[in-house]
């Protein structure tokens, strides 16, 4: 198949191509106040991080020997990232 190489048309009665851009930086502004707005003044960002990880902890607690022998093997490729020594917590 050949490459596809468009080309304006040209002649008479074809209208000029022009340069079209939109500037987003008032809508991104805008969404990001609305974002903070939806999460309220009692957000705080520190707490949901310390929640994240108290999750993490949970989740990969209480492994059994095959579990922990994946978990292990999660880590050595680094689809996960190591938690304390290295280990799922007991």
């Amino acid at each position: 198949m050949a490459p596809h190489h468009p080309t304006s048309p040209t002649g008479p009665g074809t209208p000029e191509l022009v340069d079209f851009t939109v500037d987003l930086t008032a809508q991104e502004v805008l969404r990001r106040a609305q974002v903070m707005a939806a999460l309220g003044p009692d957000w705080d960002p520190i707490e949901v991080l310390r929640g994240e990880e108290a999750a993490y902890d949970l989740l990969y607690s209480g492994l059994d020997a095959e579990q922990q022998r994946v978990y292990d093997g999660l880590v050595a490729a680094g689809v996960l990232a190591p938690r304390g020594d290295g280990h799922a917590a007991a």
